[in-house]
């Protein structure tokens, strides 16, 4: 399945509390029950005002549907075409 990341305007994002980045989580799996095992999420990083996810997903549509129904903002979605790290220079 193609990868994505997904860029989320959160402002304020790197204030929540874990009680409420739990909320936020348990809705993002709530959701991703109901639409199957064609999409997956893999992790998040929430920074000041933004919350990047990467995700695992048959297309960017599903990605997008994602979000509307768990009313999370997805101002950019990007498949990811490669990954390197220091590993790749050698």
């Amino acid at each position: 399945m193609p990868k994505y990341v997904i860029e989320r305007d959160l402002p304020g994002a790197g204030q929540l509390t874990p009680e409420q980045l739990k909320v936020v989580s348990q809705t993002s799996c709530n959701v991703l029950a109901a639409l199957g095992p064609k999409i997956q999420w893999i992790h998040s990083y929430v920074t000041p005002d933004k919350i990047f996810c990467v995700y695992l997903a048959q297309d960017e549509a599903l990605v997008r549907e994602h979000a509307l129904q768990g009313g999370f903002p997805a101002t950019a979605i990007h498949e990811v075409k490669a990954i390197i790290d220091p590993a790749t220079a050698e």
